[in-house]
Formats: structure tokens, C-alpha cells, sequence
């Protein structure tokens, strides 16, 4: 990788400033959102007809059903994807927020005039039900229906449901959207790295988390106070949001008989609580391995022990600042040594305004991956800062991006996975990325570079998104056994779980407590971070499968994709040979992060770093 010389074309390449999405075709040629909700409210009347009846419905009736209300799902997610990402453009602008609003309100009331089809369904007779299910015109909403029947222990009367669905809207999900419109007007006052040193710039948070992985340890110590100081003018509402939305997951958990804080996410994730647990204390297990690589980095570095904003760093000396077209190349080249489908479907992501990429005022943080619904294409949400880091970045997101363009033809019902499967695709994407990458590299110094990177990715996507779960853990539970947490009492418990990740091997400054605070899955998803663990250890498992198979591996992979979430994680797992089942299954995929870590042990010496 080459580094960019700043002239005013190149500028534009360097910040992605040109590459910008299309949401008008989500439309499907509608003047507005709402009127696809209108398409839907009108279809949805001719489904409330069957009301009372589909618990006894033949196969076919139930088919011709579940058809119309894959139309209705289907306008509905136009409508609502398209609020939702004019929204992520820019949350500062009211004509958006206002939109996203209306859609998700209007959208609302329709599922609940719908919802009698699920609990007439999951009520069902079970012999009826067996008989129907069985029939082949019922395989497009299969395994939806099988997993409505699952929900049937923690279902509530439709009057009770339609409470619980319509005060959604002005309660959790307006946290939600307060707490996304408070981070993306974060400020970060960024140090300037390039021979100004105690200059600064005013830029967002995402720019400035971006240079905790900075060359220069001094630009990184600096970004990391400043970001401290971004966190703090609006902490206690952060924190005051929390609080709401765990008492009132709480609540909804004990109306609905959850035995615990997880199972509801669990049982979306179509995961037992104890194969969970299981995956969890297998990590937990295994906290040496970060612990160990801490140790590993502070010595290639030349310093005694790392501090919480050395964690990132780059192992290079210096700081290489890489252009859209340059990543996009790198990108493709590397999904194409492994597949020219995935490659092509690369491309149309590049070049057909799929993506989102430069950094704007207002813009949602992060990345992320929408699949919008089967008949249009999926859209990627980046802040693309030019880093190394971001290149990867783009190869993980494009790797949920093919996942939900490959898996298209399931339909409104099956094509998306389980949270669980959710990041197979694009950890293997990633990784293929990262090993194409190594493949071209003959220095020691650079190939341990490469590798560093490689473990901290692993050790980021395992060991501290399980932290994060016990962190979750202790907030949820402290929340339903003592009451409101403070603000200080959420950075205890924030540094008491990245502690136990990280051991001795790494300094927690007092800056660090704070940095819980602007993490969205917290508020918007809660349980979901340890389905990055879960994924990046199946993905890692799949990938070893390539290895060992080499070319006669890929269709299977791709059938993987093809089949979205039309079967049980198990079922999925199987078609590439991973047994999910298999309590050992963990342990083999943690085996495999200590490879890596081997190896990047291995290039250390070679390269005379430790």
C-alpha cells in the first residue's frame, strides 16, 4: 500500500468524497415512503379478513397468506430502510428525523394489526401444525413459522402484544434515536500529527477513535483524552438512557417469562441459553491469549506495558494514508483470489451507489450493512478516515453485503440470519483480505506487522466483545437486583470486565471509565455483541476449512450464503462441516486465534523485535 499524495483529485479520492448512495430506487418508483405503507395498509386489510381462522388453515390457504404478508413486509422494509438510512446520513437534519419517525409509527401500527397471524399460528394445534409445515409449499416461510411456534412460551395476548408493539415507538425506540442523535454530535478536538504539534482541529468521535491507532504513541494519548473530554458534556443523559432502557427490557422480560436478561436475544438468535453460556466461559477461559499479545505488542513497541489507547496501535513506524480507489482495488482483488462471484458483486457495491463512505456533520457513526429486502440490494454505511484500519473495515462490511445479496432469493422471510451466523461472511471476508494481504509480503517486519494487526482484529472481535457481554451482564443485573445505576458505577463496572480481559498486561487510565458510554449495541441491541465472538469463530473455523480444501471448498461456502437464515444455525453449519453442537467447537475456534498469535510470535523473532 502506497501512501497518497494530497493534491485536490487525490484529496477527493483520499476522504471517499464522492461516494455516495442511491436511496430513491428503494422507492420502486413511489413518490414517497409513506406511499408504500399506504400499498401495505391496503393489502393488510384484505389480510385481516382471515382473522380467527389461521390456526386452521390447509397448507395452501396458509401459503396464499403468508405470500400477502411477505408483500406487506416487504413494502414495509422499503419504507422504513429508506427512513432509517436518510436518518443515518445526517441525524441533525429535523425533516429526517421527522421522516424516520412518521415511517416507524405508521409502520408500527400495521405489524399490529398483523400480529394475530403469529399467535393464531404459534397456538396452532401441534399435530395440525406438524402436518402443514411438512408441505413443500410452505418451504419459503418454513422455518420463520417454526420459529414463531418457539416463541410461544413467551407470547402474550394479542391486546397485551399490541400494548407492548405500539409503546415502543415513544418508549425504547425513542431512547434509541435520542441516544443516536446525542453520539453524532460528539466533538473531538484532534490533535494534529502532521508537525503541529499542541495544534488542534475540531472533528467527530469516530475521527477521533480512528487515531487511537496512530503511529506516534504521543497523537494517540492525546485523541484518547480528547475523546474523553467529547464524552463527558452529555455523560449523565447517556447514562440516564441507559438506565430507562434496561429497566424497561427488564420489565418486558419478566411480563413475557424470560429466565434471564439473554434469552430473549438467545432465543432470536435461535441459541440455547446454556450453548451461549458455553461459548462465553469458553472464552472467558481463554483471556491469557489477549493478555499474552498485550505483552507481545508492549515489547515490538519498546515500551513497559501498554496503555487502554495503545491498543490499536500500528506496529509500522508510520502512518499510511490510503485512497478509495487504492482500498477498493485491494478489496476486490482479494474477495476475487478466493471467488469472481463475490468479486463481481464487489464491484457493483463500488461502482452502482450501494456505499456511503465519507465522514459529514450529523452522520451516524460506525459501519454498517443494511440488507434493505430481497428484491432491491443491500447498502454499506462507512466513515472512511483513509487508515489502514479502514480498508478492512470495508472488507468485513462488504462481506455482510454479499452474504445478503447472495441470500436474495430466500425471500422477505429467510434472508437474513440469525445474529449468531450474522458475521461469518464478513469475518471471512476480512480475513481473506488480511491473508491475501500477508501473501505479498517477504520482509519480517512488515509480515508481523500484517500479523499484529491479524491478532488484534481476533483478539478485539473475541476477548473484548465477550468483555463487553460482562459488562452487559453486570448492568442488566445490577439494574433488576439493586436499582439505577450512576455514572461512575457504569465506569466501575466497565473497567472491572475490560480488566479481567486484559490482566495486568495493559494500564487502564482513569480516562478510559467513560468509554462505555458511546457504544450503540448497549442501547439499541442488547446481547448482541457476543454474536461477534460467535462469528468470528465460526467464520475462523470456515476459513481453516478453505485451507485444508482449497477451491473445492468455495461452493459450499457459497451455498452457505445463498441459504440466508432458511435453517437452523446447525443446519447452516453443516453445510460447510462445523458442528455447532459440538461443545468442543469453541475451543477448536479459540486454538486457531492462538495460531495466529503463534505466528505472530514467530515473525516477531524473525524480524528481531523482541
Amino acid at each position: 500500500m502506497t501512501t497518497t499524495e494530497p493534491n485536490h483529485v487525490a484529496a477527493d479520492d483520499l476522504n471517499a468524497a464522492n461516494v455516495t448512495w442511491n436511496l430513491e430506487t428503494l422507492l420502486a418508483g413511489a413518490e414517497t415512503p409513506d406511499r408504500l405503507l399506504d400499498q401495505a395498509s391496503e393489502i393488510a386489510t384484505t389480510i385481516e379478513q382471515t382473522r380467527g381462522t389461521v390456526g386452521e388453515m390447509d397448507a395452501g390457504e396458509l401459503a396464499d397468506l403468508m405470500h400477502e404478508l411477505a408483500r406487506v413486509n416487504e413494502l414495509v422494509s422499503r419504507a422504513g430502510h429508506y427512513g432509517m438510512l436518510k436518518f443515518a446520513e445526517n441525524t441533525q437534519d429535523s425533516a429526517n428525523a421527522a421522516q424516520m419517525q412518521r415511517l416507524e409509527e405508521k409502520s408500527t401500527a400495521l405489524a399490529s394489526r398483523l400480529m394475530f397471524i403469529d399467535l393464531e399460528f404459534a397456538a396452532a394445534d401441534d399435530g395440525h401444525a406438524d402436518t402443514v409445515l411438512a408441505d413443500d409449499r410452505l418451504d419459503f416461510c418454513r422455518h420463520h413459522l417454526e420459529n414463531t411456534r418457539r416463541n410461544r412460551p413467551y407470547m402474550l395476548s394479542e391486546p397485551e402484544e399490541t400494548i407492548l408493539l405500539e409503546t415502543s415507538v415513544p418508549g425504547s425506540s425513542a431512547w434509541v434515536r435520542l441516544f443516536s442523535e446525542l453520539t453524532s454530535t460528539i466533538e473531538v478536538d484532534l490533535p494534529q500529527p502532521a508537525g503541529a504539534k499542541g495544534e488542534t482541529i475540531t472533528g467527530s468521535l469516530e475521527q477521533g477513535l480512528s487515531m487511537l491507532a496512530h503511529p506516534d504513541r504521543e497523537t494517540r494519548a492525546a485523541a484518547a483524552q480528547a475523546v474523553t473530554v467529547g464524552l463527558q458534556p452529555a455523560i449523565r443523559t447517556r447514562a440516564f438512557i441507559y438506565n430507562t432502557l434496561l429497566l424497561d427490557k427488564s420489565i418486558r422480560d419478566r411480563l413475557r417469562s424470560f429466565p434471564t436478561w439473554i434469552s430473549s436475544r438467545n432465543l432470536a438468535n435461535e441459541a440455547s441459553d446454556e450453548s451461549v453460556e458455553a461459548l462465553v466461559q469458553a472464552v472467558v477461559g481463554r483471556y491469557n491469549l489477549p493478555q499474552r499479545w498485550y505483552r507481545l505488542k508492549a515489547k515490538a513497541m519498546g515500551v513497559d506495558k501498554l496503555a487502554d489507547y495503545d491498543r490499536m496501535a500500528p506496529i509500522a513506524e508510520t502512518e499510511q494514508e490510503i485512497g478509495w480507489s487504492e482500498a477498493t482495488g485491494i478489496v476486490r482483488d482479494s474477495y476475487r483470489s478466493f471467488s469472481t462471484e463475490l468479486a463481481d458483486i464487489v464491484d457493483r457495491f463500488v461502482h452502482e451507489q450501494w456505499i456511503d463512505a465519507p465522514i459529514r456533520p450529523g452522520k451516524q457513526p460506525g459501519a454498517f450493512c443494511a440488507y434493505s429486502v430481497p428484491s432491491h440490494h443491500p447498502y454499506v454505511l462507512l466513515n472512511w478516515t483513509s487508515k489502514t484500519r479502514d480498508v478492512l473495515t470495508l472488507a468485513h462490511e462488504l462481506g455482510h453485503g454479499v452474504h445478503g445479496y447472495l441470500a436474495r432469493d430466500q425471500g422477505i422471510f429467510h434472508q437474513t440470519t440469525p445474529l449468531t451466523l450474522a458475521e461469518t461472511a464478513s469475518v471471512f471476508g476480512e480475513t481473506v483480505t488480511n491473508n491475501r494481504l500477508l501473501s505479498m509480503l517477504d520482509d519480517p517486519a512488515e509480515r508481523f506487522a500484517l500479523l499484529a494487526s491479524v491478532v488484534d482484529d481476533s483478539v478485539a472481535t473475541v476477548f473484548r466483545q465477550v468483555a463487553m457481554n460482562q459488562f452487559e451482564h453486570a448492568c442488566h443485573t445490577e439494574r433488576r437486583d439493586v436499582g439505577e445505576l450512576s455514572v461512575d458505577r457504569f465506569g466501575q463496572l466497565w473497567i472491572e470486565t475490560q480488566r479481567q480481559m486484559m490482566g495486568d498486561s495493559v494500564e487502564l487510565t482513569d480516562n478510559y471509565a467513560s468509554w462505555w458510554s458511546y457504544i450503540p449495541h448497549f442501547i439499541g441491541s442488547p446481547g448482541y455483541v457476543y454474536a461477534y465472538a460467535y462469528g468470528q469463530l465460526l467464520a475462523l473455523s470456515v476459513y481453516a476449512q478453505y485451507e485444508a480444501r482449497g477451491n473445492e471448498f468455495v461452493s459450499a461456502y457459497l451455498d452457505l450464503l445463498r441459504a440466508g437464515g432458511s435453517r437452523s444455525p446447525e443446519e447452516l453449519g453443516a453445510i460447510v462441516d462445523c458442528d455447532l453442537a459440538d461443545p468442543e467447537f469453541w475451543d477448536a475456534g479459540l486454538r486457531i486465534v492462538e495460531s495466529q498469535l503463534i505466528r505472530a510470535e514467530d515473525a516477531a523473532v524473525e524480524a528481531g523485535l523482541v
